[in-house]
């Protein structure tokens, strides 16, 4: 049910109402305001208050079922709350990690868009005394042939390339979904990683009553005005005028603000550190205010400006980029002002933190905005009554024994890895710098997950981002938790521990009671996963009113909404970095088995949808605990170097896995599949979970298979490498599959190429 109160008659005033609207309230919001501060904001507490009760900002639809998620353990350093989460790696290290989204604004202005989606999530990196060192990028586009899309692509890998680049952080890896969901609301998720020693861990609060407020970096512009307000709203034909709400970025300054950042946190001078993110300079103060239980006074006559003539409200909302607030350390202020004077960035001191626990402007000698911290920080928070879509219950219920077997599966296999879901994404990480830093042991494309050195230590750190929005479509609980469970398969696929996850919700209008039940279920299906599998929720993002309104021919209105995308983003930890795996064979004469269960299944598959046309079926079983005794057996194969070869089976199923794994490697292979009750396609195309594939010498099988029965993990033998083609058996069902190295190249290399050219 939704908050209420009853408001004062005679505190009503309509046209004040009507003009709350502009700023992002809804008329009951504007009340519950008004009643809590028993008169009638002005215009410009109204905006703040607009910006900071903003989904984006206020997390109003969204934070009340985050009770589900777990967000402790012995490896969480710090927990959601903060700019970003911090575990444990060992050693003194911990690493900070976060995702955020930059969608919308990726949807009007995709080159800046995701440019300073990049910087945004890199600056909540560093505010943590953590020096970022890696990026990862997980992107949904509509139809690939569509010129909008490739629009869109080219316009968005340019903009990861160009401030990853610039700034010297390597983009080392993601995942890139095509679907027509995403064709005029693109996603846009970037995480990002950084490493710190513990007791350089900071923190966003003012510290105690008298400290002063410091703005550093950039001046303030009118670039990204209303960004809050605008990422909280649906899409339409009118987004395009608010391409003001896209910020703009400059990585090099951003390149100064982190040292500068960095070496204030090293010498202990500041007791606070926040970047200015969604609503700019409001967002961050009143934001560290809160965890302080103080409040401030600022003057706004002090903040730098670019640009001439500017106001209260747009000083107060701008999001301009590579900006921080910075709170000295009592006493310290000088040493902090002449540390950062050498970085040649704007350094102004512009308030106080004081008793009074409001949020307090000064503009010309008039106070223009008191308002209590905790008001500004406590959105209205709503619980609805969310009701599964009809259609969608009759896609999973759909019966599928009719759906035929196609006679060639061959092209089948060439046909899906074409599909640019699937495809090599080597035409986009190729253009981004994947190496800056000499931390990156793993290129993106070479495992399932990136692997970066901790310099002066044997230990390595892992990272992925993972989600099928299929799975999550037709069921959203098992398909959210079935992201969690490939994020943590990916970690182990290179020999990584898996520790914590962050993760970015992207959903459609929670005031859709189909879209909140699909919220409703992801969490939840993410919370026991995470209980599971041991990995506990750090903090993430939740990025709403991912649809697109658009007229119909005859004047109506229809709205297409984004498959439902709960991506998560997950770390691990490698002990000994030389103990680590790649996808791709090593050599012939190697044995490969299957960790996990033969697939039994065409339901929910990328192959029916591709080959069939249809999004339908159950979503196969997620079998949490099989799980954990697969990740358990493939981290104690590397562990033990009986494997140093190991893949997930995700899209496409067994026999992209299989395909995927010899081209990697420039070897063919030989498998038999022996499943005399099921379908061909189901045994070679099923998207069954829990499954790794693995190659192991023949002098080596015993050891191996002995350690997986002392596991109690399920295994079963597939084949041989060796040869120039992929050959796959199935003797009960007549299949012969076989294609060349040659052919399975052609279909996999070229689709993105043609994409991005």
């Amino acid at each position: 049910m939704t908050q209420t109160h009853t408001p004062n008659p005679s505190l009503l005033n309509p046209s004040l109402r009507t003009r709350a609207a502009t700023f992002g309230l809804a008329d009951t919001e504007y009340d519950l305001l008004v009643s809590q501060l028993e008169r009638h904001p002005n215009a410009l507490e109204a905006a703040i208050v607009g910006a900071m009760w903003s989904e984006h900002c206020g997390y109003k639809n969204s934070r009340p079922l985050f009770s589900a998620f777990p967000t402790t353990g012995p490896q969480v350093l710090q927990g959601p709350g903060e700019n970003a989460g911090v575990v444990d790696i060992g050693e003194g290290w911990g690493v900070a990690f976060k995702m955020e989204s930059h969608n919308h604004p990726s949807a009007v202005e995709p080159v800046q868009g995701a440019a300073t989606g990049v910087g945004g999530i890199l600056r909540d990196i560093f505010a943590m005394g953590a020096r970022p060192f890696a990026v990862l990028d997980s992107l949904r586009f509509g139809d690939p042939e569509s010129p909008r899309t490739k629009f869109l692509v080219n316009g968005v890998v340019e903009g990861i390339s160009h401030y990853g680049n610039a700034i010297g952080v390597p983009t080392v890896g993601g995942e890139v979904t095509f679907h027509p969901s995403y064709q005029e609301n693109p996603l846009v998720n970037v995480m990002a990683l950084g490493l710190l020693r513990h007791e350089d861990l900071a923190k966003g609060t003012m510290g105690e009553v008298g400290n002063v407020i410091v703005y550093v970096g950039s001046k303030t512009g009118r670039d990204g005005l209303g960004g809050a307000v605008f990422a909280s709203a649906d899409l339409s034909d009118a987004s395009q005028a608010d391409r003001p709400a896209v910020q703009v970025g400059d990585p090099f300054m951003e390149k100064l603000l982190l040292e500068a950042t960095l070496e204030a946190i090293e010498a202990g001078v500041v007791a606070g550190v926040q970047d200015m993110g969604a609503a700019g300079l409001v967002s961050s103060t009143c934001e560290m205010a809160y965890r302080a239980n103080l409040g401030i006074t600022m003057n706004l006559d002090d903040v730098p400006t670019r640009e001439t003539g500017m106001v209260p409200m747009e000083l107060c909302l701008s999001e301009s980029q590579e900006r921080m607030i910075l709170v000295p350390v009592p006493g310290r202020e000088q040493e902090l002002y002449d540390l950062l004077a050498k970085w040649e960035l704007d350094v102004v001191q512009i308030g106080q933190v004081e008793e009074h626990h409001n949020y307090r402007l000064m503009w010309k000698g008039e106070v223009v905005c008191d308002l209590p911290v905790a008001l500004l920080n406590e959105a209205p928070k709503y619980t609805r009554e969310g009701v599964e879509s009809e259609a969608i219950k009759a896609a999973r219920e759909r019966d599928l024994s009719s759906v035929p077997v196609p006679t060639d599966l061959g092209q089948v296999l060439l046909k899906l890895l074409s599909h640019p879901t699937i495809a090599s994404k080597r035409p986009i990480f190729e253009r981004y710098d994947q190496q800056v830093m000499t931390n990156t042991v793993v290129l993106p494309g070479a495992a399932d997950a990136a692997v970066m050195r901790v310099k002066g230590s044997s230990m390595g750190v892992a990272a992925t981002s993972d989600c099928n929005p299929r799975f999550v479509q037709l069921d959203p609980y098992v398909g959210a938790a079935a992201a969690v469970a490939e994020a943590a398969r990916n970690l182990a696929c290179v020999g990584a521990t898996p520790l914590a996850i962050t993760d970015n919700l992207n959903f459609g209008n929670p005031h859709r009671p189909e879209v909140y039940y699909q919220m409703q279920q992801a969490v939840q299906g993410i919370g026991d996963a995470c209980r599971a599998l041991n990995t506990p929720v750090t903090g993430g993002n939740v990025s709403l009113y991912n649809q697109y309104v658009e007229a119909n021919p005859d004047g109506t209105q229809r709205t297409v909404a984004i498959h439902p995308t709960p991506t998560i983003g997950m770390v691990g930890v490698l002990p000994d970095i030389s103990q680590r795996a790649t996808l791709g064979l090593k050599g012939e004469g190697q044995m490969l088995y299957l960790l996990g269960e033969l697939g039994d299944s065409i339901g929910a598959s990328q192959y029916l949808e591709t080959i069939h046309g249809l999004e339908a079926g159950q979503v196969p079983t997620l079998d949490l605990a099989l799980e954990q005794k697969v990740i358990d057996g493939v981290l104690a194969l590397i562990r033990a170097g009986l494997t140093d070869t190991a893949h997930d089976c995700a899209e496409g199923g067994l026999a992209v896995t299989l395909a995927e794994m010899a081209m990697a490697g420039s070897v063919g292979l030989h498998a038999e599949l022996k499943h005399p009750d099921t379908r061909a396609d189901a045994l070679l195309f099923g998207e069954a979970h829990s499954r790794v594939v693995v190659a192991i010498s023949t002098e080596q099988q015993a050891k191996a298979e002995a350690l997986l029965t002392d596991l109690a993990v399920p295994f079963v033998r597939l084949g041989i490498s060796g040869g120039e083609s992929v050959t796959i058996l199935l003797r009960e069902q007549n299949v012969n599959l076989s294609v060349t190295l040659a052919d399975l190249r052609d279909a996999y290399d070229n689709p993105l190429k043609a994409v991005l050219a």
